[in-house]
């Protein structure tokens, strides 16, 4: 089953292919794809990951930078291969 990832950069409306052994998740993936160091974002969610019991945090904190860097509208398309 193939991934594609369908997102929109500062408004224009973009999609790429996603494999798990490229990327760890569709972030870096999307990072990865339009240029943008994650190097003190990682450092800054390893962080709240120690701090908080609460996973829900990590994944506000990425949705909000995200959104900051740009991005908006992301979705996963799963492509099922014709039998």
């Amino acid at each position: 089953m193939a991934l594609k990832i369908q997102y929109h950069f500062k408004g224009i409306h973009r999609e790429i292919g996603f494999a798990n052994d490229k990327y760890h998740d569709i972030y870096e993936a999307l990072a990865a794809a339009e240029g943008i160091d994650l190097t003190q974002f990682l450092a800054m969610e390893r962080q709240i990951a120690a701090l908080s019991r609460d996973k829900k945090a990590i994944k506000d904190y990425r949705e909000n930078e995200f959104a900051r860097f740009g991005f908006s509208d992301i979705t996963v398309i799963r492509e099922e291969k014709p039998q």
